[in-house]
């Protein structure tokens, strides 16, 4: 938050006329000019709402209610011997009107010679072409975590509820990416159920997260229940998502690592790159938030760009947890002179984000050929690591067999030797789909399940791997040059 403080009372010092908070959280702006002001001793803090007029300056209290013109018209007339922070809430809805517009763009030039400075807030605001090269916009981040633990304490204390350390510790780290506001009704609601604030509090916060992901147009918040023992092979993936899984760790920051950005998983349909990002959530223990790039492109110019801001930052405010971009290569892969530019604005602001951010949102994008994927995307750095999920090797169509089985016939024991052998170049979903093929078979004659039940069922399907052959070849023989490791461990 010290950045943040700094970086404004440097543009108030700078005599910087019109200021643009993009932030939803208005009561934490009007904390955080009021701790301004009494940083910079010599100015005073007025503020305005469309209803209540101006408030803060003696014999003016109430004017412009229901004025927005006569509230700026006072701030130009101010006497410039009472520096004056006018925050103006609300004001971005009349800025669209042709005379208002005109007059911020008039008291930008004139508050240039004064010691006055106008500061409008809002949640989500594109200011009109016109007005964006008149004011300084400025993003609020989410509360730091220091500062969620002096609120939690804050808020502890004066309920008289005793709040140990640990619990104060797991209580924050919980918290970490929620609003200053968020976190005020959850413990509300907290101290209104059992009167105090404890570690029982945990599920309600991780509910309030869920909330604001549901309020969201591109975010989709998913339970899964599975965990790397439901995927057959990809044990060097495997290996290290566990290597990575203790990057998010205290020890790991001590000892200088960064929090891990994420991983690209490329290969066919079927090879088990969806279950792959629902295991690493739950055997994580974070929340999975599956985004859906097509939603990005929806709406109004600019609206992408918007949507994009919003969707990192409901992102962040579920951290520790997992974002998952599903056929990432279908969002961004298209021809960008045919929208104008906005899938190229919106991937370099993804990628922007990915590289620069701190947070512990540890990104799984997907994708099943590489042929669409934008050039920097795949370039180092972007990602952790890149693997390719080739088709199964011998062992693990062994291994994913056995698995399918001993989910649904838990008790039974068949032979698999010679189903392994037939189904050369099956993908991890055909043979999935290979044994409820055979389970069908038996099933219609009211019989146990037999291995020519899954010779049979192999022989009716037609794997991807013959029917898209040139297309299986090519992502081999790109990943061959060293630009993605093998997620199976090759034996012999």
């Amino acid at each position: 938050m010290q950045n943040w403080n700094d970086h404004f009372d440097l543009l108030i010092k700078s005599k910087t006329p019109l200021i643009f908070v993009r932030s939803g959280e208005e009561e934490r702006v009007e904390s955080l000019l009021v701790e301004a002001t009494k940083r910079l001793n010599s100015r005073r803090l007025a503020t305005w709402d469309y209803i209540e007029g101006l408030r803060g300056v003696l014999n003016s209290k109430g004017l412009g209610a229901r004025q927005p013109m006569e509230v700026l018209q006072w701030l130009k007339n101010l006497d410039t011997a009472s520096p004056t922070i006018l925050l103006a809430k609300d004001f971005h809805r009349f800025a669209e009107d042709a005379g208002v517009s005109r007059m911020l763009r008039n008291l930008s030039a004139d508050l240039r010679s004064t010691k006055h400075t106008l500061v409008l807030t809002a949640g989500d605001w594109n200011p009109p072409n016109d007005l964006e090269e008149s004011m300084t916009i400025l993003d609020l981040p989410l509360p730091k975590e220091n500062e969620l633990k002096r609120l939690l304490r804050n808020i502890a204390q004066a309920s008289e509820s005793l709040l140990s350390e640990d619990v104060l510790e797991e209580l924050t780290h919980a918290c970490s990416g929620l609003s200053e506001i968020r976190v005020r009704q959850v413990a509300a609601r907290a101290l209104a159920q059992r009167g105090k604030l404890s570690r029982e509090d945990l599920e309600e916060v991780l509910a309030e997260k869920r909330q604001a992901i549901a309020r969201s147009e591109v975010l989709e918040y998913c339970e899964t229940s599975a965990t790397p023992s439901d995927i057959g092979g990809l044990d060097a993936l495997k290996n290290w998502l566990n290597q990575r899984h203790a990057a998010f760790s205290d020890e790991a920051r001590n000892f200088g690592l960064p929090l891990p950005r994420g991983v690209l998983l490329i290969g066919p349909q079927g090879t088990g790159k969806s279950l792959t990002a629902k295991a690493i959530a739950h055997s994580w223990s974070m929340p999975l938030l599956r985004l859906d790039v097509g939603r990005l492109f929806a709406g109004l110019v600019g609206a992408s760009e918007a949507r994009t801001r919003e969707t990192i930052r409901r992102a962040e405010a579920m951290a520790p947890c997992v974002l998952w971009i599903d056929e990432i290569d279908k969002g961004f892969g298209g021809d960008a002179r045919s929208d104008g530019g906005t899938s190229q604005r919106v991937l370099a602001n993804v990628l922007t984000w990915m590289a620069e951010k701190t947070s512990a949102v540890f990104v799984v994008a997907t994708a099943n050929g590489v042929d669409r994927l934008p050039g920097e995307l795949l370039r180092k750095g972007r990602f952790d690591e890149i693997f390719l999920l080739d088709l199964p090797t011998t062992q693990e169509r062994l291994s994913i067999l056995n698995l399918h089985l001993n989910q649904r016939r838990p008790d039974l024991e068949i032979p698999l030797q010679s189903i392994v052998s037939r189904t050369d170049g099956f993908s991890g979903a055909e043979l999935e789909q290979t044994v409820i093929e055979a389970m069908h078979l038996a099933f219609a004659e009211r019989r146990e399940l037999e291995e020519t039940d899954l010779i049979l069922a192999a022989s009716q399907l037609v794997p991807l791997s013959r029917t898209a052959k040139e297309q299986l070849d090519f992502l081999k023989e790109w990943a061959s040059s060293g630009r993605a490791r093998p997620a199976s461990i090759k034996l012999g």
